[in-house]
């Protein structure tokens, strides 16, 4: 089959399934995965004829494709902050979002000289600590995770990005205190509330981890208000709390922060327009 003909396959077997867009990523995506193909060859030499041990594993690809699975789990890896990152069902896909959140992170730090202290709370895949990591390399980084499986990704991913960060496996929730001081405290926790699933996609629901995910209605703020008070005495004065957010709830996280004794709270949108990131200085 060449590049042309199995293109076509890809687009008639997920055309009522996908939009165009995201099918032509997925054929560029699986022929450069498995067929180790750069995108310039597949453009410039559709009759090229793919490789037979990778035309199996595409076609299986596109099989899993039907089901909904998401594309960074067939191949087993994702891109997050110009970084290659190992994902499975124990952790969530890194979302474009969480790049923007570490990229404020790094602009408010980008003035400081001494060695600092960083904690990520609900590390997962362990996105959010090993890009600060590799992009602070005089850093000293901590990662806690409530997960097993998950800090055992995440300890792949940080020898594949030459960083080295200290795993904590705990429950957030039932810590009565951090132990050390640190001059950021971020946190991706779970924000997505039980009566918004209907928003989310198949391949969410179906995939990936629901504990990852999901608050009940009735108690949306629990990571956060638990982070936040646990923050407000592991930070080092001056230090900085980093949450990513539900889009529909940063009033009350603006709030609940500033009751908490934070000062200069700040909400900023991702590129979507819809409040996503804060910002609480002790």
């Amino acid at each position: 089959m060449t590049f042309s003909a199995l293109k076509n396959f890809i687009y008639q077997s997920l055309n009522s399934l996908y939009d165009p867009a995201e099918i032509q990523a997925f054929y560029f995506l699986l022929l450069t995965h498995y067929g180790k193909y750069t995108k310039t060859e597949l453009l410039a030499a559709p009759d090229t004829m793919v490789a037979a041990n990778s035309l199996v594993l595409i076609k299986k690809a596109v099989e899993a494709l039907k089901e909904y699975v998401p594309i960074q789990y067939i191949l087993g890896e994702t891109e997050f902050y110009s970084h290659k990152f190992i994902v499975n069902k124990a952790v969530l896909i890194p979302r474009p979002e969480t790049e923007e959140l570490v990229d404020w992170v790094l602009n408010e730090l980008k003035t400081e000289k001494h060695p600092l202290s960083i904690l990520d709370i609900g590390t997962g895949s362990g996105c959010i600590a090993i890009s600060l990591a590799k992009a602070l390399p005089q850093a000293s980084v901590t990662a806690i995770d409530i997960s097993g499986e998950a800090l055992a990704v995440a300890q792949t991913n940080a020898a594949n990005n030459g960083v080295t960060i200290r795993w904590q496996q705990q429950d957030i929730l039932a810590t009565p205190s951090l132990i050390g001081q640190y001059d950021v405290i971020v946190s991706n926790p779970p924000y997505v509330r039980e009566s918004e699933k209907v928003q989310m996609s198949a391949n969410v629901l179906n995939y990936e981890p629901h504990t990852a995910l999901f608050v009940g209605d009735e108690q949306p703020l629990v990571f956060y208000e638990q982070i936040a008070s646990l923050a407000h005495t592991a930070l080092k004065e001056n230090g900085r709390l980093f949450f990513e957010i539900n889009q529909y709830l940063g009033v009350p996280m603006k709030a609940m922060l500033l009751q908490k004794g934070f000062s200069k709270v700040e909400i900023r949108k991702d590129l979507s327009g819809n409040d996503r990131m804060i910002l609480a200085k002790r």
